[in-house]
């Protein structure tokens, strides 16, 4: 039974210094070599005692083990010295004091921001398991008993040193770790929307006079989705989150426009009814492709989700006579609803070689028009309420003459 407690003790430093060595060289420990110098030597602690042959005794024991060490003869200097910079890295306090006890010593530090995550040890006289239990009960992190012994009171010491240590450089690392995914997804991020953005500038390479139309398209979308944020009808769906994937997406809602043959894309006039049929497919083989793409992820993207949705459905009418599927009210995605705003009221807006940039009083008055026909009532309703903002976004990112 000696031997086994015995042991305990030693154990456990030998541990702490393994650990303290992977610290030190930021990583955990690879092996077993303890460290060839200890890496808790010079830390600064508080000794608190109202006798002063005590303090004499501890604060000779610790400064000759390598320790900085600074006294306190009453509980009320112990909060004081506790405050101050820099810090101690750990409090051995009596118990038995006049006018403010241990136990009141510990409450109050422990009550103050500043001090509370200093590492108390009661030292004291009263050595009954039961005053030891009632120690731990108040927060202390360990218990040594009068007449201490020299080398449990160091290794005590030692082990609590090495125990903060560790827990700080765990806190460090968790928050450094913080620190690296946020920008990893920051980085993330930027790679998908260059992607996507990539993507997009390739179909607008085939169509010669779309110029701006993805970056307006994209600023409209995140606007009227911001604004239909608090809508009764859209508020559960319309969270941040999908509104920051649904303009990531929003640059593919064309991007089916890449397999449209140039003779019928740049063609300087009206489509005949072929020619528009085939037009009409680009909503289909953009969400093919985006589909195919999406086969190929481990797991879902939820972006390709939406931009799948939109480039298939923002053709679709309110009423059901739009294309590619004849999807009609509430069965149009509320993404492809959005876009269908956004993507007319660009194009009404813009020069395109079979006509002139319509007036904004012209553009607004058919939008409204449209109301209940192409457009979700509730989604025009937004649009129409904030027009001047869409025609402000419009004009700052007006296509060069």
């Amino acid at each position: 039974m000696d031997n086994t407690t015995a042991l305990k003790p030693r154990i456990d430093l030998a541990r702490s210094e393994r650990l303290t060595a992977g610290l030190r060289s930021n990583r955990y420990p690879q092996n077993d070599i303890a460290l060839s110098a200890d890496a808790v030597k010079g830390s600064l602690l508080l000794i608190v005692d109202d006798v002063p042959t005590n303090l004499s005794v501890l604060g000779d024991l610790l400064h000759r083990a390598g320790y900085q060490v600074k006294a306190a003869n009453s509980g009320r200097a112990a909060l004081r010295y506790a405050a101050q910079v820099p810090q101690p890295a750990l409090i051995l306090l009596d118990v038995m004091m006049p006018e403010m006890d241990g136990y009141q010593v510990l409450a109050e530090l422990r009550r103050d921001p500043a001090t509370r995550d200093i590492p108390i040890v009661f030292l004291t006289a009263l050595d009954s398991p039961r005053d030891e239990e009632r120690g731990f009960q108040h927060g202390a992190a360990d218990y040594i008993t009068k007449p201490i012994k020299p080398d449990v009171v160091l290794a005590r010491v030692r082990s609590q040193l090495l125990a903060r240590l560790a827990g700080n450089w765990l806190r460090d690392q968790n928050a450094a770790l913080e620190v690296e995914v946020l920008r990893r997804m920051e980085e993330n991020e930027m790679i998908q929307t260059a992607s996507i953005r990539a993507l997009a500038h390739l179909a607008e390479t085939r169509d010669l006079e779309t110029g701006n139309h993805i970056l307006r398209t994209q600023n409209y979308v995140r606007l009227l989705a911001t604004r239909l944020q608090s809508h009764p009808r859209f508020s559960e769906t319309l969270d941040d989150a999908y509104i920051r994937m649904l303009t990531h997406s929003a640059p593919l809602h064309d991007i089916g426009k890449v397999g449209i043959p140039d003779s019928i894309l740049r063609k300087p006039g009206k489509l005949d009814a072929e020619e528009w049929e085939i037009m009409k497919t680009h909503a289909g083989l953009g969400s093919n492709a985006i589909e195919h793409a999406e086969r190929d992820m481990a797991r879902p993207v939820e972006f390709l989700v939406l931009a799948k949705e939109i480039a298939r459905w923002h053709h679709e009418r309110w009423n059901g006579k739009g294309y590619p599927d004849g999807l009609s009210g509430e069965a149009i995605p509320i993404s492809a609803r959005i876009m269908a705003v956004a993507d007319v009221f660009d194009a009404l807006i813009s020069r395109r070689v079979y006509k002139e940039a319509m007036p904004l009083d012209q553009v607004r008055e058919i939008m409204q028009a449209e109301r209940g026909e192409q457009f979700d009532p509730d989604v025009i309703d937004a649009f129409l309420a904030d027009f001047s903002e869409f025609a402000a976004i419009g004009w700052r990112h007006r296509d060069s003459v």
